[in-house]
């Protein structure tokens, strides 16, 4: 019954060390946060705008969609002019915003109204090569999520005594 005991704790430090000793392979972790759509005023092309972030880093190298027919990623700018990849940096942030980044949206097939959905696919490249297919869901919106939000929680700002006196509050914001 020693010698068994004996086994078994050898084949456990085995196994043990095999463990230690077998490659680990990053999972990259890809979030995408405030995704919305914003409708051109003329109602005939949109932008999308969102928030990525990649735990390990990764390229942004395409982007599809079954709700309308052309979609593209758009360098920073006014000018609509087209880029092919977008880095994500380990860690960090990349927002895609107005005149930032974004994906533009050309050839709408119908009129898109507030609250309505499109979805995305990214097509999002690791560092060794690996692709892979990340579905996005965004609402067309006049504002960014977060810009409704803080929109919500502006003060008034006061900028004399004369319009303390007239809102008749003492503890108003000066500026």
């Amino acid at each position: 019954m020693h010698i068994g005991r004996r086994r078994a704790s050898r084949g456990f430090l085995i196994g043990l060390l095999s463990l230690t000793v077998a490659p680990a392979h990053a999972v990259s972790v890809l979030t995408v946060t405030e995704p919305w759509v914003r409708v051109a005023p003329d109602g005939r092309s949109a932008e999308a705008y969102m928030q990525l972030r990649s735990s390990e880093g990764e390229t942004v190298v395409g982007v599809r969609s079954e709700d309308v027919s052309e979609v593209v990623m758009l360098g920073s700018g006014k000018a609509r002019a087209q880029t092919t990849r977008i880095a994500l940096p380990p860690g960090e942030i990349v927002l895609l915003a107005p005149g930032k980044v974004r994906l533009g949206v050309g050839k709408l097939p119908k009129l898109l109204k507030l609250g309505d959905r499109v979805r995305f696919v990214l097509i999002v490249e690791a560092a060794g090569g690996a692709t892979r297919e990340i579905p996005v869901n965004a609402e067309v919106r006049r504002r960014s999520p977060t810009d409704d939000h803080i929109g919500k929680h502006k003060h008034a700002r006061i900028r004399d005594r004369d319009e303390v006196a007239a809102v008749g509050r003492l503890d108003a914001h000066w500026t």
